[in-house]
């Protein structure tokens, strides 16, 4: 039994596995999960007591409203010996996860060479900017030497403290350990170590279920003769109050002022708070500390035993104590924060907040915004959202309309910052009102454009009520570049829409009034829609066009941002052309943009045009690792942009190296996409299950994606959406299906397929060669495929070369007319070293197999080589072969190497295997039928 820490033995173990394997490389995130009292933070102090060679920290989270973002990672720097990275102020998400990385990496840089256990307390009181970045470094986690170690109450509170704690369980290599109640055996242990043995172990186990604080409670009321067998304390409120009452006056008022500063605090604050010098109430300290009420920290700081105690006490405090203590709190820690106020203004606006029903209302609002901006600007919008909430929850009238559209607009934008997308259109809509109320059509234009638009269909149509109407309200005279914003907004939404004819119109619009503004921001914003009203070939010309504006409006506002949005239309623009080799040549500039944004927006572009060429490219792991890197970013930012890519590049990849673990767990889970995203997702997820070799729960799935006369493809993904639907539909032997993909596919001929710099698919007469394979028009079939074979050759794409040369062979040897067969054999050669080469897992089976069904044929050599490989067979080396041919050695040496070239052989010996077979071979029917498809 561990020593102070009965019944724990068995927790306390694996957690020092789990250490030993951080040590040794193998880090993870340990979430210590249990309800209050029951010895979590104990536990985890028993673990950080003796660590040789390991940089063991703590960070606390505090329960008191209004701590600083970041807290309890602040200190884990200063125990690092580290100083907190400068944050940023921020305007956007991105903002916002630039400075957790830094935070993140602060740490893991403060540890140096040496191995890392961080314990974060309490986490179910952490504001969601700390979680994020205990999320971050779990997924490092992984390959470095560090242990987190995070201790939770359960239940987790509601909101995003909860979405934030479900989201850490899902990092990579995440476990929890659960606390429950101790047995009666190590009740008795503890009941004994604190002296209350009489007490009865059972009837104590009974009473508190295990609980070791309310077992530690029971044990100081049995010794102080307090305890009533069979009463429950709290009933710990009750007990700790009855031991409250049994010190000094001077006591109880001093635990009572702490109380209100919070489970930790500083004397010297309790003092002013009081109204006292700090001598008259050090005996009051050493009291409580006796008691056991209180706990000595560094610094001279002191902290309740546990968050109940302190909950017990502040619950004792009548409400006219409670308005003078919060009152002297108020002012005492403005003066102890002198200097420091800004970093600790939303902690002295609750303090102002809890006054406002006892005629302190206007001072209290005023307080409560000014710390809702600091919140924004410190990267804490969940603590903003609540200051603003209980702002409009003062009981005051407004000074004026103005000023509180204005607290309604800074709500939205806290909202959208937080990821609360409904509470931040509710805030706009609400800003409308009284704008609209006010006559401020300005003010009304900056509702309409605090809500970022999203694929949302009722989300949507608020956005456009509020846009149309704002346009209205500024009119032609008004603002240009205001109205411009509002028309490349308008826009947006009706691109969401798949209102093609509005999307283009309100862009043109946009532009033309952006151009002659001057303003920079109106012009990007409007370069955005009018990009996105270009879609397809016809469009491309105008997107490289709108590229170099966006370039050039990025240099003159010294925008990094506006440049990662240039840059990725010129990348997207290239791959649809072919351009692969200049498309990876741009990403190197891309990615210095990118580092100058920061935040993981921009990067999760980077990652997902890495993963598109990648993929182009026939290098699959990159592509792969990219795109689950860019999924880790976007996910918890915007989950379905984030999953939608994701699903893209698994099922490309699916198409030459089968489905991955994580691309068939994403085709099962139900997920319902966005209305213009649905056709795509579920025909996505079919042809996964497809390549999955699961053809039954493939034909389900895209079942539900309904008969071809509904289908509705995103209008940058015609094209890869109709590819899509032609593979389906060939796997499943679905004619009308397979027909209507290549309707769809029919006026992209010549083209190269992508999707908005996703899922590359190779020349579009691929596909549309499949399919002629597939109907039986092998004439169409062999020209098509011919096309991309000459296309991949172009544009360097190796797996859709290895693809389309096997699909001409395939299409050659059904044809079967003169020299066909032969030319076949040559095709399905060359295609087959590439795919062993690639690594092509979901063609390598169909490539072998042709192969084998072609039988050798010449390989293409000449007949010189011919006859040096039959002289290989004879097991004849070279100086043998030179001799009987009469040539010399290197040439023979050289006749060798260039037959091992054509045929893809690494030793002599496959030669002589190979030579043999040629010699004994029987003819093949020439009308051989297809092989399976991939």
């Amino acid at each position: 039994m561990t020593a102070g820490l009965p019944g724990r033995d068995r927790e306390l173990a694996a957690l020092r596995g789990r250490l030993a394997a951080a040590v040794a490389g193998r880090g993870r995130l340990v979430l210590v999960r249990g309800e209050a009292g029951i010895g979590k933070t104990r536990l985890a102090a028993e673990l950080s007591r003796a660590v040789p060679d390991v940089a063991a920290v703590w960070g606390h989270c505090a329960e008191t409203d209004g701590a600083p973002p970041f807290w309890p990672w602040h200190q884990v720097l200063r125990g690092l010996g580290v100083a907190p990275p400068a944050v940023a102020p921020a305007d956007s998400a991105q903002d916002r996860f630039h400075a957790v990385d830094a935070v993140a990496t602060a740490v893991l840089a403060g540890a140096g060479a040496r191995p890392l256990l961080v314990v974060v307390d309490d986490v179910h009181w952490a504001d969601e900017s700390s979680l994020l970045v205990l999320r971050h470094l779990a997924d490092r986690a992984p390959g470095v030497a560090l242990l987190l170690v995070a201790t939770l109450r359960d239940p987790v509170p509601e909101g995003s403290v909860a979405r934030a704690v479900a989201d850490l369980q899902r990092a990579p290599e995440a476990e929890s350990v659960e606390l429950g109640g101790l047995d009666v055996e190590d009740v008795g242990r503890q009941l004994a170590a604190l002296g209350a043995a009489g007490a009865g172990a059972a009837r104590v186990h009974d009473t508190t279920g295990g609980n070791p604080f309310f077992v530690r409670e029971v044990a100081r009321a049995v010794v102080d003769g307090t305890w009533t067998p069979g009463a429950v304390p709290g009933t710990v409120r009750d007990a700790v109050q009855a031991r409250v009452e049994r010190l000094a006056p001077e006591v109880g008022r001093f635990l009572r002022a702490g109380a209100v500063l919070g489970r930790r605090f500083a004397p010297t604050v309790a003092a002013a708070v009081l109204g006292v010098a700090v001598a008259d109430v050090l005996g009051a300290a050493d009291a409580a500390v006796a008691a056991g009420l209180l706990v000595r920290g560094g610094a001279g700081e002191l902290r309740f035993s546990h968050s109940l105690t302190r909950d017990a006490v502040r619950a004792s405090i009548p409400t006219g104590e409670l308005v003078v203590l919060h009152r002297a709190a108020a002012e005492a820690l403005e003066a102890h924060w002198a200097g420091e106020v800004e970093e600790h203004l939303p902690e002295l606006a609750w303090h102002r907040l809890a006054l406002a029903p006892y005629g302190e209302a206007e001072a209290a609002r005023e307080w409560a915004l000014r710390a809702a901006e600091a919140s924004v600007r410190r990267l804490a919008p969940e603590e903003a959202v609540r200051l603003l909430r209980a702002a409009a929850a003062v009981p005051a009238a407004w000074p004026g309309e103005e000023a509180h559209c204005r607290a309604r607009l800074d709500l939205a934008r806290a909202c959208a910052l937080a990821a609360d997308l409904d509470g931040s259109v509710q805030a706009a809509v609400a800003a409308a009102d009284l704008a609209r109320s006010a006559g401020r059509a300005d003010l009304l234009a900056e509702a309409a454009l605090a809500v970022e638009p999203v694929p949302d269909p009722a989300i949507s149509a608020v956005l456009a009520r509020l846009g149309d109407e704002a346009l209205r309200a500024v009119d032609d005279h008004g603002d240009p570049a205001l109205r411009a914003r509002l028309l490349a907004r308008r826009s947006h939404l009706a691109f969401y829409a798949g209102d093609h004819e509005l999307t283009r119109g309100a862009a043109a619009a946009a532009v033309d009034l952006a151009r002659g503004t001057g303003d920079d921001r109106a012009l990007v914003a409007a370069l955005r829609a009018r990009h996105d009203a270009c879609p397809g070939p016809a469009g491309r010309a105008e997107r490289l066009a709108l590229a170099a504006e966006m370039l050039a409006a990025a240099d003159r506002a010294a925008d990094p941002q506006a440049a990662v949005w240039g840059r990725l239309w010129r990348i997207d623009a290239l791959v649809e052309v072919g351009g692969i080799t200049r498309a990876a040549d741009e990403l190197a500039p891309l990615a210095a943009d990118v580092g100058r944004v920061g935040g993981p927006v921009g990067a999760w572009h980077l990652d997902r045009v890495t993963a598109c060429v990648a993929q182009a490219e026939g290098r699959f792991a990159d592509a792969a690792q990219a795109a689950a890197r860019g999924y880790e970013r976007m996910r918890r930012i915007e989950p379905p942009s984030a999953t939608g890519v994701f699903l893209a590049t698994q099922w490309v990849l699916a198409r030459h190296v089968g489905t991955s673990v994580e691309g068939l767990a994403l085709a099962r889970a139900w997920v319902e996409p966005p209305p213009r995203f649905r056709t795509m997702g579920r025909v996505s997820r079919a042809y996964l299950l497809l390549q999955a070799g699961a053809p039954d729960e493939a034909a389900a799935q895209f079942q539900r994606a309904g008969p071809p006369s509904t289908w509705s493809w995103p209008v940058f993904f015609v094209a890869p959406g109709s590819v899509l639907a032609v593979l389906v539909a060939i796997g499943l032997d679905r004619g009308e299906e397979l027909a209507a993909g290549l309707v769809g596919l029919e006026p992209f001929r010549g083209e190269h397929v992508v999707g908005s710099g996703v899922s590359y698919c190779g020349p579009a007469e691929l596909t549309l060669g499949l399919g002629a394979l597939a109907q039986g028009r092998l004439d169409d079939a062999v020209a098509d495929l011919e096309v991309a074979v000459a296309s991949c050759e172009r544009a360097g794409v190796p797996a859709f070369l290895a693809e389309a040369g096997h699909h001409l062979a395939v299409a050659l040897t059904a044809r079967g007319g003169p020299g066909d067969r032969d030319r076949a054999r040559r095709l399905a050669a060359g295609s087959d070293r590439l795919v062993r080469a690639l690594g092509m897992a979901a063609l390598a089976g169909a490539s072998a197999d042709l192969v084998r069904r072609l039988g050798p044929g010449d390989g293409g050599l000449s007949p010189r080589e011919a006859e040096v490989a039959a002289l290989v067979a004879e097991g004849l080396a070279n100086r043998q072969i030179a001799e009987r041919l009469v040539i010399s050695e290197r040439t023979a040496g050289n006749h060798v190497a260039h037959i091992l070239t054509k045929l893809g052989f690494t030793s002599r010996s496959q030669i002589a295997v190979w030579a043999a077979r040629m010699s004994t071979a029987m003819s093949v029917p020439a009308h051989d039928p297809p092989p399976p498809r991939s």
